[in-house]
């Protein structure tokens, strides 16, 4: 023997179930209207690093191809401070609607392995939305300087271990995390000067006073051309086509040597994933613009697109290697 259900608990059950369908497909519908509406005012980029770094290069490259795909304003807004904290704050306490963006280095990985509680949740206040592009970074140093090789300063820094000092663009850059690195492989102690930014640490490198910078190579390309610095090797394995006659670090005699710097774009966590995918595909697709292409050589930036979500696996990827490296260098979070 059995019991037929309760036919007014069934039709609440079905009438709830119809009646919660209906809000996830009208909550779709709007993402999708919102998508096709954006933008449909001005955008505003903020960069947490001041004007010259390779994050606010790279993003007025991509800001501009976006303002013509768009037919709206796409507006960068430097707002440097804290290691990029200053910053990206304001993006994660912004309307998650799409229209305010965070454009960031590497730093945004190094960030968590520097500081001990960051006022966001790296992972969950943000949304990856895309990545503009890679460049290696290039190791420089005083054009009149003593040191004319990689082998003289890594000689001298073992000479006088802890005397002599290096430029970043800041406690927790990746530039600072870039050249510990580069510390770590050689075996040698050098004291750290952190500065406002990559344009003061250049100033300062190119005067002698600090003994070299891991400079984003867009950044410091000028004053490479203009013989206003010297390079003592670039990061990646191999040269770099924009300054090819700068030598790698690898094929100096460390094989094992190589790291690179990268720059991406956020959004405060909320924002419809419609209008993510959106702004990620019109991204990409600037990349294939043809002023876009020659700002990006010229540079020395590589494009390397990538979706939301493979862009989301690379950023874990390089807080874990950020992580090692502080570790390893004995950086006590701030």
């Amino acid at each position: 023997m059995f019991t037929l259900p309760n036919q007014g608990q069934g039709a609440l059950k079905l009438g709830k179930a119809f009646l919660a369908l209906s809000f996830l497909t009208l909550a779709s519908l709007n993402q999708q209207s919102h998508a096709q509406n954006y933008p449909n005012r001005t955008v505003k980029m903020v960069v947490p690093l001041t004007t010259g770094s390779g994050a606010d290069i790279a993003g007025r490259v991509v800001a501009k191809s976006l303002s013509e795909t768009w037919k709206q304003s796409v507006i960068i807004e430097n707002r440097p401070g804290a290691g990029g904290l200053i910053g990206t704050g304001v993006v994660v306490n912004s309307e998650p609607d799409g229209y305010t963006l965070l454009v960031q280095s590497a730093s945004y990985a190094a960030n968590p392995a520097i500081y001990k509680k960051l006022p966001y949740d790296p992972l969950k206040s943000l949304v990856d939305v895309a990545i503009l592009g890679q460049t290696p970074y290039v190791m420089i140093t005083a054009a009149d300087g003593p040191y004319q090789s990689i082998r003289d300063l890594v000689i001298a820094a073992k000479s006088k271990p802890g005397e002599i000092t290096f430029a970043s663009a800041g406690v927790g850059s990746s530039t600072h995390l870039a050249a510990e690195y580069f510390n770590q492989v050689m075996g040698i102690k050098l004291i750290h000067v952190p500065y406002k930014g990559s344009p003061e640490a250049i100033a300062d490198t190119m005067s002698g006073r600090t003994a070299f910078y891991m400079a984003p190579l867009d950044t410091a390309i000028g004053q490479l051309k203009g013989g206003k610095v010297r390079a003592l090797g670039v990061t990646s394995k191999t040269r770099n086509a924009a300054v090819p006659e700068i030598a790698s670090i690898a094929e100096q005699g460390y094989p094992a040597f190589e790291i690179g710097l990268w720059f991406g774009v956020w959004a405060p966590a909320g924002t419809p994933a419609a209008v993510v995918k959106k702004i990620n595909t019109d991204i990409n697709q600037s990349m294939q613009d043809p002023e876009v292409k020659t700002a990006y050589e010229t540079k020395g930036i590589k494009a390397t697109p990538m979706s939301p979500t493979e862009f989301a696996k690379f950023v874990r990827e390089e807080m874990a290697k950020y992580q090692k490296i502080a570790k390893e260098a004995n950086i006590e979070p701030q």
